[in-house]
This record gives C-alpha cells, structure tokens and sequence, in this order.
C-alpha cells in the first residue's frame, strides 16, 4: 500500500507556486501606473523643451522665412510621440 501524501506538503506546494507567480507577474498597482504617466510625459516633454531652445538658437544665429522654433518644438512633439509609443509598447509586452 503507498502511502498517501500529507495534505500539508500538497497546501505548502500550491502555496509556492502562487507565490512565484505573484512575484513573476505582478497586478497592478497604483504607483505603476503614476510611474508610467511620468514616463510618457518627460518623454514627451524633454525632446518638445529641447528643440525650443535648439530652435531659439538657430533663430538667432541662422533666420529664415519660417520659425525654427516653432518647428523644433513640433519636432520635438512628434519624436516624443515615438518615444512614448515605444515605451508603452514595450511596457505592454510583459504581460
């Protein structure tokens, strides 16, 4: 006859491997999402503020009929975007 396996080894296995899986694949959390908006925002904010100023320079230094300011800063918008949308998108792969 074999015997039978202690119902404690069973409840102490079951219990692990709902640990790893809650340490493997997080919920979300509040501060996660507060990171991620973070995130995005200086992603977007940091190339828009950097080619206002590389715009301003060149303003001063090489005029043209158009404003390179106003069109650094929509540069720096739209490289922003990318950057953001890469982020979020490599953010979303891990679940």
């Amino acid at each position: 006859m074999t015997p039978k396996p202690d119902k404690s080894t069973d409840e102490i296995a079951r219990q692990a491997k709902r640990m790893k899986s809650r340490r493997e694949h997080p919920g979300p959390s509040p501060l996660r999402g507060i990171g991620t908006f973070g995130m995005i925002g200086w992603s977007i904010a940091v190339p828009t503020v950097g080619g206002a100023f590389l715009g301003l320079w060149l303003d001063g230094i090489a005029p043209q009929q158009f404003s390179w300011t106003i069109a650094l800063i929509l540069g720096g918008v739209v490289v922003g975007a990318f950057i953001a949308a890469s982020w979020i998108s490599k953010e979303g792969g891990d679940k």
